[in-house]
């Protein structure tokens, strides 16, 4: 069974399926990209609770950034002090020209359900 919420016309904010909980790219809102990567890390954690699973429980992260060497390292700050130690997720990150030019950062999550 696969189960959507905050369905809308392009996409699901989360889908799951046999225990595998599916987010939509999330991004945030600031004039910096630390303050854009806290602000998707706080939407990515209410996500998460919703569907029933935390930040322990992430599997695989995909980060995007606008300017990978201007931000790499103030997102990295960021990310650092928000990842539980010891359950760090297989994670990606690269460069891509993102929605609209505000953007800095996008954050990509798939997570386990809590058991």
């Amino acid at each position: 069974m696969i189960e959507r919420h905050h369905v809308g016309q392009r996409m699901s904010q989360i889908v799951k399926h046999n225990g595998t909980i599916y987010l939509a790219g999330q991004v945030g809102h600031g004039d910096t990209v630390a303050e854009q990567t806290r602000d998707c890390l706080a939407k990515v954690d209410k996500l998460l609770e919703e569907a029933g699973s935390d930040r322990e429980h992430i599997l695989q992260a995909i980060i995007w950034m606008a300017d990978m060497d201007r931000d790499f390292a103030e997102m990295n700050t960021v990310w650092d002090a928000w990842a539980p130690q010891g359950h760090a997720p297989a994670r990606a990150a690269g460069e891509a020209k993102l929605a609209t030019p505000d953007y800095l950062v996008e954050v990509i999550v798939t997570a386990a359900e809590k058991a």
